[in-house]
């Protein structure tokens, strides 16, 4: 009935972490990793999504497959370009 984006399990993480959405009806949604200068690491989804929840696994790899280093990322999720957004905090440990 509403738009959701759940911490990450677990958090702080080492190989991966899952991050919950719920959306309310279907959407073209993004969800991406940044650093702390604001990169974009990685695009998790870019499409059109159903409504309902539904999960995302990040292995803590950038968009060329390289693991990430220790540290603070951020998670966002857009609906319909900017009409919704969300950003959450996660810590990858190594």
């Amino acid at each position: 009935t509403a738009y959701r984006l759940a911490q990450n399990v677990p958090n702080p993480f080492n190989a991966n972490t899952l991050i919950r959405v719920q959306l309310p009806r279907e959407d073209r949604v993004t969800l991406r990793v940044y650093n702390l200068s604001g990169q974009v690491v990685r695009t998790l989804v870019d499409s059109r999504v159903e409504a309902g929840p539904w999960n995302v696994l990040w292995d803590g790899k950038d968009e060329k497959g390289r693991e990430v280093s220790s540290g603070v990322y951020f998670y966002r999720l857009a609906v319909d370009g900017s009409r919704w957004t969300k950003t959450m905090k996660m810590i990858v440990l190594r």
